[in-house]
């Protein structure tokens, strides 16, 4: 039966899945906007993506009593007395409710429910029950209803996560005609492995977690957790199988594309590293003798480089460049901000023996203009850059290699499709971000893998220590003595919220408080500056012309200033830790003795001292990664979104390790071919499903 509903192609299949959120049942157009902010797109099956964070179990129902304060209670009772707060004041309506065994006191601040009870009515209510003295009081009820529709009220209810304006009766309508639309799907997952963990298929899975109540069997107590931890973790390997195969594909997609040959002959690289004046580390070596056997190889090389804060993945990318160059051709380097950009340029222009470019959106006019023509005719062999190098009016002369630099944000296919500005171009991607193996499998999973796991010769440690926010003063007491001593201190300001102009307000604060202590050897940074002001600001900080400067994470990468000693993270335990170890590299860049002071808040949970003791006593960024990601998840590496992996909606959880080895070994088995035909169908079934179009395209064509 399955077979003859995917005769016709999976994409219809699921057709009734992709429709608009406004094609459900009771659901109009404003309704269906708010939604689709909720559920982060607007078609029923993102909405059925748009899991619980959690379920309310509202199935102790005792008599009043016996009740147990604390907890989570539906009742049923008589109201007793309506009393409505004195005109003028503020104090919320209380209704006095009865059961014949006792009495409690509903509290509404609302007026609109406390007017529909009538003295004499038996009504059923659910909402947590506290005790105040020897009364018992439920505040604001979250459901209220007739005595006699006891039923409507759900036993164990789904909370999803809302957006302004959007209310759960909203989702829970949506939801239950999004359910109805359910198809019915083949099993894309291994049968073996759905068995022996006892996996709901698919669409059980998703009802399970968004209507509990439709499954009796859930609704002992010791069903319910099993069930709903299964559920999540099935949709999560569903999720990440289909990325793993889309990775699969793109790899395969990839040794397939013809390439080129490029032999690098080494004159220009020794005279790079002459002017360097240091020896290469053997991690560096490494890499790069991996880099020149793909660009030497007979398809297009796609690789990362992943290397700790300070391991000399610059170098690394200049003299693959330089070999390109050596060989004839053309090497860009993009990175994702300008002032990242200018500093890859000032260390390029300094070792490297041929001309440097350099291109972003700030270039313009009779500057822009030489700049294309040069990249155009050739005669600029470097060429450094924002996105601006791949806007369609840039032209290459023979563009080789493409090395992109902290660029988290770029998909399988963009990277696929960045080298398209040359002829079967190379591309290497650059991280400083110590990436743990679940990650790698994640974002990177169609890449080969350098990793620079050796610091330079000479590289003092940074001493890491932890002050409350309450050792405020003693803090600026020190710093006050390190200026005296000519010191240089970068003070990051915390994540307040996911918003960035309030980040920037705390960073504002933070400067006028430290301007009035320390007047005129303070500067600031932040996002929001224009590039000039916020340049101007590091600028100024580099030369020594202020002492302190105060920053959001803009400085996380790109600023190199060997002169900058101290290190200050305001409320340390809202970052992310490898974004800690980022923000700390930007210390001990020189010959002096370096320290990273965490600030945090004074009642700190045992976690999170652990993870800040973590960074305290390790400057391992690879140890550092793994255990931030076992303790919080993946996050995105940019350090806002702390849980859960990158661009993946369903893979959140404490087995997101296990399920992504899983799904990485399941994939390879599916895209090269040791499947049946019938799973294989059942795969691009679920690549559809998930947004995997190219993938699925290409499992089809065999």
């Amino acid at each position: 039966m399955v077979d003859s509903i995917l005769q016709d192609g999976p994409e219809n299949a699921i057709a009734p899945l992709l429709a608009p959120l406004d094609s459900l049942p009771g659901v109009g157009p404003a309704v269906a906007r708010l939604l689709a902010r909720a559920a982060r797109g607007g078609r029923v099956i993102d909405l059925l993506f748009h899991l619980p964070e959690s379920v309310i179990d509202r199935r102790y129902r005792p008599a009043l009593r016996d009740a147990i304060p604390g907890q989570v209670c539906t009742l049923q009772a008589v109201v007793r007395r309506v009393d409505a707060p004195a005109r003028g004041t503020r104090q919320p309506w209380r209704v006095q409710i009865s059961d014949g065994t006792g009495s409690a006191d509903l509290v509404f601040f609302s007026p609109y429910q406390a007017r529909q009870m009538a003295v004499g009515a038996t009504v059923a209510v659910s909402g947590m029950l506290e005790a105040f003295g020897d009364r018992l009081s439920m505040a604001h009820p979250e459901h209220v209803v007739a005595g006699g529709r006891i039923e409507r009220i759900p036993a164990l209810e789904p909370v999803w996560p809302l957006t302004a304006g959007l209310f759960a009766r909203h989702v829970r309508g949506a939801l239950r005609e999004a359910l109805l639309r359910l198809p019915l799907l083949p099993e894309w997952l291994d049968a073996a492995l759905v068995a022996r963990r006892h996996w709901p298929d698919f669409a059980t899975a998703l009802r399970q977690l968004h209507s509990p109540e439709s499954f009796p069997e859930l609704l002992c107590d010791d069903a319910c957790g099993a069930a709903w931890e299964r559920a999540r973790q099935r949709l999560a390997c569903d999720e990440l199988l289909a990325q793993q195969v889309a990775m699969a594909e793109a790899r395969r997609r990839n040794r397939d594309r013809p390439g080129r040959a490029v032999a690098a002959t080494g004159a220009l690289r020794a005279e790079a590293l002459a002017r360097f004046g240091h020896v290469p580390t053997g991690a560096q070596v490494r890499a790069l003798r991996e880099i020149d056997s793909d660009m030497a190889a007979a398809h297009p090389m796609m690789r990362l480089l992943q290397g700790d804060v300070g391991a000399g993945k610059t170098l690394v990318a200049l003299l693959a460049m330089l070999g390109a160059v050596e060989a004839g051709h053309q090497a860009a380097l993009m990175a994702p901000t300008e002032i990242l950009a200018r500093q890859h340029l000032a260390t390029f222009s300094r070792l490297a023996p041929v001309p440097v470019a350099f291109l972003s959106g700030s270039v313009k006019g009779r500057a822009r203009r030489m700049v294309l023509e040069d990249v155009e005719s050739g005669r600029a062999p470097l060429v450094v850059g924002t996105h601006a190098l791949f806007q369609d009016k840039v032209a290459f002369a023979d563009l080789a290699l493409v090395v992109i630099d902290e660029q988290h944000r770029f998909g399988v296919e963009q990277r696929l499709q960045l080298g398209e500005k040359g002829d079967r171009t190379d591309v290497l991607v650059m991280t400083a971000t110590p990436i743990p193996r679940t990650l790698l499998l994640s974002q990177w999973g169609e890449m080969q893998v350098s990793r620079l796991n050796e610091k330079p010769a000479g590289r003092k440690p940074v001493r890491t220590s932890l002050h409350a926010m309450a050792q405020l003063d003693d803090v600026l007491a020190g710093i006050a003595r390190a200026i005296g001593r000519g010191a240089r201190i970068f003070w990051v300001c915390p994540l307040v919220s996911e918003s960035e102009a309030v980040d920037i307000a705390a960073a504002e604060a933070r400067f006028a408080a430290l301007e009035d202590r320390f007047a005129g050897r303070v500067g600031l940074a932040h996002g929001r500056q224009d590039i000039a002001v916020r340049e101007a600001a590091i600028a100024d900080f580099a030369a020594g012309k202020t002492s302190i400067l105060v920053a959001t994470t803009v400085i996380e990468v790109g600023v190199d200033i060997p002169a900058a000693t101290v290190m200050v993270i305001e409320h340390a335990e809202r970052f992310g830790l490898a974004q800690l170890h980022q923000l700390r590299g930007r210390v001990g860049r020189g010959a002096d003795e370096s320290f990273c002071l965490l600030l945090h808040d004074d009642a700190l949970s045992r976690t999170a001292r652990r993870r800040l003791s973590l960074l305290r006593d390790t400057e391992d960024g690879f140890l550092i990664a793994d255990e931030d990601f076992r303790l919080r998840g993946g996050g995105d590496l940019t350090g806002r979104r702390q849980s859960g992996l990158p661009d993946l909606r369903l893979a959140t959880g404490t087995r997101l390790d296990l399920l992504m080895t899983i799904a990485a070994q399941d994939a390879q088995r599916v895209a090269g071919g040791a499947v049946s035909a019938a799973r294989r169908n059942a795969v691009t079934c679920l690549l559809e499903l998930f947004g995997r179009h190219d993938a699925a395209r290409i499992l089809r064509s065999g």
